[in-house]
């Protein structure tokens, strides 16, 4: 692996940067979400950087992958549940176009650096 550190992974940084931007977005969100959006937001959000800095830790190419795998997943997850909220009635007003921007940049970035690592394999 290139990076000593997961921190200097460009899409690690990226992605702390959307966990704030879904932190700021669903303070916003009613009350009665927090048990619910809010909550499998926030933790679909903090898992992109969580998985891609414990698959970098681990060491071993594989590995990494593996955790790449899940923290795109995540992304999806978090990408499905924007459009959840776009079609429900009090949460369709904001605009999730920021966070969508930055996601959409992530899961572009998390599929260029799987796409190198299996070709490494």
């Amino acid at each position: 692996m290139q990076s000593n550190s997961f921190k200097d992974l460009k899409v690690w940084q990226k992605s702390l940067v959307l966990v704030v931007e879904v932190y700021k977005l669903t303070e916003k969100f009613p009350r009665s979400e927090v048990f619910g959006l809010t909550s499998q937001m926030r933790r679909a959000a903090v898992a992109v950087p969580s998985n891609i800095a414990e698959g970098q830790k681990r060491g071993h190419c594989k590995e990494f992958l593996q955790f790449l795998y899940i923290a795109y997943g995540s992304g999806a997850e978090l990408e499905t549940q924007i459009e959840i909220c776009k079609k429900l009635p009090n949460l369709k007003i904001l605009n999730y176009n920021n966070l969508e921007l930055i996601l959409q940049e992530i899961m572009k970035m998390l599929n260029s650096l799987i796409s190198t690592l299996k070709k490494r394999l």
